[in-house]
């Protein structure tokens, strides 16, 4: 709704402190979502008998000291517990997403943000100290709870805050910091080669996020979609102040809106309504696709190229360094290119170097092609993320992301599978990857457009959007 950002400012010294404070939690989001990279890295192993298997292998302890493979045995016919206990993580995280998602949509952005940062530090601690394999994987099944709950409400807080001229370059930004977490952390592994050490160190670095207790803000979209006028008029008088404008029309502005919306205001929205209505429904579906095909291609491909160099420390920095690019090259196309088209673009572009791949020696040009596609699919990632934010109205906007980003672990569950279909074919993998961002680019022509369009704060605008695009709020009618 224009009237907040009128009266608060578009992005003003508050909204670039908030913005700082928010963008924190995603470093923390990445050390741990990329953290099994070395929890349980390639080891080498002997046996006493020259037997390939056996029950006292000889680590080889050079490069790490230990890690959760050389601690619980997990080798031969366990060593598919490796890979289990991070689909286990990333299962919490697709439940953290749908359960903090509607949470924050019921009881507001800063009761869940802070619960779930408080969940975040308290299980990543405790996961350093635990004793068994199994012990562990189920605490780090509540950290990606925690990872998924803060990872949602975090970008929809943001984005409820900031002016529509500034959404397209912050949702780009707000990936900034966990592709930095994941460059930092072949830092934390070069130095720290205990997993329990490691564990524990990275878990300790989000502890900052603890200030949020004292210093996270409500949303004033939220406060009023829900009828808390009171509490939302003086948040904003004092957002406004701090951005040094004036406050005396803040309170009759905002109880005229109430009124001219009051019998949309009164319902609160909930999961299913998302699905109760033909445009809403159609839109969460096709959404949330492309997110599943996102972080299918991002993660599986980047697990399907892994082998571009035997160091993984180069390995960890130059896949987290194409992220890194996508964000700062997405900045501008997000400025100038409408999210349909931007999408829709990328997604073709991916698919064509993933399809390539199937097609080429292997080598440096299948690398290169790998890389490329997972830049695209990085960008189309950063896109969906605003895209999402933008189509779907307030009372519902944490649990649609929710929903997506739930997808979105569906996607990075399944990725490890295909990226192992290699002995059935060198070119199953690079298809059964490539095939899908088609799919989701053909799909995506079915999406309105949300480019310049305000943020809906109904159900009722959530379902107008699109079937009248002449109803939605430019900038350029925002800014007279």
């Amino acid at each position: 709704m224009v009237l907040i950002n009128n009266l608060i400012g578009n992005f003003g010294k508050y909204h670039l402190w908030l913005t700082f404070i928010i963008l924190v939690n995603k470093f923390g989001v990445g050390l741990h979502q990329m953290a099994i990279i070395f929890l349980a890295p390639p080891t080498q192993f002997t046996c006493p008998d020259e037997s390939e298997c056996c029950d006292n292998p000889i680590y080889n302890t050079t490069l790490f000291k230990r890690t959760i493979i050389t601690e619980w045995h997990l080798i031969c016919k366990d060593s598919w517990l490796k890979d289990f206990t991070q689909t286990v993580f990333q299962f919490g995280v697709l439940i953290g997403s749908l359960i903090f998602g509607a949470a924050s949509d019921r009881y507001g952005r800063r009761k869940t943000l802070i619960f779930a940062v408080v969940m975040e530090s308290l299980t990543g601690i405790v996961a350093s100290f635990l004793p068994d394999f199994w012990s562990f994987t189920i605490i780090r099944m509540f950290l990606g709870i925690s990872v998924g709950g803060i990872m949602v409400i975090g970008f929809v807080l943001l984005m409820e805050y900031v002016g529509v001229m500034y959404r397209d370059a912050l949702s780009a930004l707000f990936h900034v910091p966990f592709t930095m977490g994941h460059i930092a952390l072949a830092l934390f592994g070069y130095y720290i080669r205990d997993y329990t050490h490691l564990q524990l160190a990275i878990s300790v670095v989000n502890m900052i996020l603890l200030f949020y207790i004292c210093i996270l803000p409500e949303s004033p979209r939220w406060l009023l979609a829900i009828n808390k006028s009171s509490k939302a008029i003086a948040l904003m008088e004092r957002v406004a102040k701090f951005n040094n404008l004036p406050t005396d029309e803040i309170p009759t502005m905002t109880e005229l809106y109430q009124m001219e919306h009051k019998s949309a205001r009164m319902k609160r929205g909930s999961i299913l309504d998302l699905f109760r209505t033909p445009n809403m429904r159609r839109n969460i579906l096709i959404m949330a696709f492309l997110w599943l095909v996102c972080s299918y291609c991002f993660y599986g491909v980047a697990h399907y190229i892994s082998h571009l160099t035997g160091d993984i420390y180069t390995n960890v920095i130059a896949s987290g360094s194409v992220a890194l690019c996508s964000c700062f090259v997405s900045i501008p196309l997000i400025r100038f290119l409408k999210r349909k088209t931007l999408v829709i673009a990328s997604e073709l572009a991916s698919s064509i170097c993933l399809i390539l791949i199937a097609f080429v020696p292997e080598g440096t040009i299948s690398i290169v092609l790998g890389c490329t596609g997972v830049f695209f699919t990085f960008m189309v990632f950063i896109v969906v993320y605003l895209y999402c934010s933008e189509m779907f109205p307030t009372v519902v906007r944490n649990a649609a992301i929710g929903i997506c980003s739930m997808m979105a672990r569906v996607g990075s569950m399944i990725a490890p599978f295909v990226a192992g279909l290699r002995p059935f074919g060198i070119w199953c993998a690079p298809v059964a990857f490539g095939i899908f961002p088609l799919i989701s680019a053909v799909l995506c022509l079915l999406l309105p457009e949300t480019k310049n369009c305000e943020l809906p704060m109904t159900i009722e605008e959530g379902e107008a959007l699109g079937r009248n695009q002449n109803q939605n709020i430019t900038v350029a009618e925002e800014l007279t």
